[in-house]
């Protein structure tokens, strides 16, 4: 299984989250940053509709696979060495 791990790290002024070298827009404290990060790490737990995919190897071949709507990565939001879980987006939650 596949595992994102989105990082709180200070940027551009404020404050973001991080994926790999991907930043997110900066917010102006810290606190918003968990949050918006907690919030995107959940909408990664929703599934999907199921699809037939094509994608471009790094060699130029290409391939077709059948992709599971419903296989979510993993999430985590770290800063420091603090793991904040996702916010639980369940209806009513």
């Amino acid at each position: 299984m596949v595992k994102v791990t989105y990082e709180i790290v200070p940027h551009d002024g404020g404050w973001a989250y991080r994926f790999r070298d991907v930043y997110s827009e900066a917010f102006p404290t810290h606190a918003e940053a968990v949050e918006a990060a907690r919030i995107v790490a959940a909408e990664q737990q929703i599934g999907g509709d199921s699809a037939e995919i094509s994608w471009q190897d790094e060699r130029g071949k290409w391939h077709e696979e059948y992709t599971d709507g419903g296989d979510r990565p993993e999430t985590e939001v770290v800063d420091g060495k603090v793991h904040f879980p996702p916010v639980d987006t369940a209806p009513g939650a």
